[in-house]
């Protein structure tokens, strides 16, 4: 429901900013008198195709970076919470508390406690169970691959998404591109059919092509600087996740000792 909400937030945020951009007198006002509405009644049929794509591509690359955002900030928040904790119950012995802790809803979006508790949950089914049967160097290694995997699955997670403002912000450009080479078309067919080379005959066509070309960077540009942001916070909490399992293990290793 929050990540539906935050879409939701961000397609209502980008009509308004297309709203706004569309109103300026950049776009109200063009050569000889044409406003936008005039462009837009005239545009061919595959630039307005070419419009409402790069709008859609707009109002996804705005979507998935709200909640991208959203969910490191509540990743981020939750795991400075639960590290100090979770090393306290640790520190004493308490290895169901930890479990507990771990796995509370209140630290649901925590990178660290998904990974702690995979380890601590393979520890204690070892203990349980298997643990008697294996030595000490093979429990640590179950140990630790159950840790890589919730890694793994984690960082997974985390990146959910984030691909495709890379798609959005490497193909926008073209998409726009493609646009303008239609208004550029549309421009000369004017002059085909009026038999002038003037202002007149071709400033339809030019307009169209130059806001299909405004467009394009308008959509990548955005998608591009939330991409860079989005790949710098992931690689911090795989960071983080490393340096938690690492210490997991050397826990355990002192436990097991």
């Amino acid at each position: 429901m929050e990540v539906s909400r935050m879409r939701q937030i961000a397609q209502v945020v980008s009509a308004g900013l297309g709203m706004v951009a569309l109103s300026t007198p950049a776009f109200a006002q063009g050569a000889g008198g044409l406003n936008f509405i005039d462009i837009a009644q005239n545009m061919s049929g595959i630039a307005i195709a070419v419009a409402v794509v790069l709008f859609v591509m707009s109002f996804w690359s705005v979507g998935v970076a709200i909640e991208r955002v959203y969910t490191y900030n509540k990743a981020r928040t939750q795991s400075k919470l639960y590290a100090p904790q979770v090393a306290k119950h640790l520190k004493d012995g308490r290895l169901k508390e930890a479990i507990a802790l771990s796995s509370s809803k209140d630290y649901r979006y925590s990178h660290l406690a998904k990974v702690v508790l995979a380890g601590l949950q393979e520890y204690q089914f070892q203990q349980e169970t298997g643990g008697a049967s294996l030595n000490r160097d093979d429990v640590l290694d179950t140990v630790r691959r159950s840790i890589q995997r919730a890694t793994a699955l984690t960082a997974s997670d985390l990146k959910k998404g984030v691909n495709t403002l890379a798609t959005i912000g490497s193909t926008a450009p073209f998409v726009g591109l493609l646009g303008t080479v239609v208004g550029v078309i549309n421009a000369f067919v004017g002059i085909a059919s009026t038999g002038s080379g003037g202002i007149g005959a071709v400033s339809a066509g030019i307009a169209e092509a130059l806001i299909e070309t405004a467009l394009g960077l308008f959509v990548a540009i955005p998608a591009v600087w939330f991409y860079n942001f989005l790949t710098s916070r992931i690689e911090y909490f795989n960071v983080e996740m490393d340096n938690s399992s690492s210490e997991l293990v050397d826990y355990f290793i002192k436990k097991t000792a």
